[in-house]
């Protein structure tokens, strides 16, 4: 689907939904996590926030993540949407227009399949992590306040400094 400069689309809830792209206040939050989740990436993968859409099939899904890891071999295929099954790391940041996605919907289709899925609540000034998916869901969570450490688990196994949040 061909969307609007300045906007991306996902498919939520059997719903094709258009949204802007984050807002400028949120470039330096989010290049302050990539880079310091690029130090500690999986061989093989890589962090970015480009905008690429990411297949759920099993779900009926495709979500465009703000900041993601994933395995490089993913993007050497010749679609357009990536494999969501490639990333190790899923980093959305909550914003009026997606904050509900964020924490439901989002929530329950990456937590069967991706390792750790980070949710930024820049209004709310917290980082949660959450890990270990299972085709229930996340079974572990650690929410921390803007300025506390976030420990990240395997595969990256660091903690995140959030003072410049």
């Amino acid at each position: 689907m061909n969307t609007p400069d300045g906007f991306k689309a996902e498919l939520i809830r059997g719903k094709i939904v258009v949204s802007p792209w984050s807002k400028l206040r949120y470039s330096r939050r989010m290049r302050v996590l990539r880079e310091q989740l690029q130090a500690h990436v999986p061989k093989g993968h890589f962090a970015d926030t480009s905008p690429f859409l990411f297949q759920f099939p099993a779900a009926e899904r495709g979500y465009g993540p703000d900041l993601y890891v994933a395995d490089e071999s993913a993007f050497d295929e010749e679609g357009r949407h990536a494999d969501g099954a490639a990333l190790s790391l899923v980093g959305e940041f909550t914003s009026v227009s997606t904050k509900d996605a964020d924490w439901t919907e989002k929530l329950e289709v990456y937590g069967r399949i991706v390792p750790v899925y980070l949710v930024v609540d820049v209004e709310g000034s917290e980082i949660t992590c959450f890990w270990d998916p299972s085709p229930q869901g996340y079974r572990s969570r650690t929410t921390v306040s803007f300025g506390e450490p976030l420990h990240i688990p395997e595969p990256f196994e660091f903690a995140i400094d959030t003072t410049g949040f």
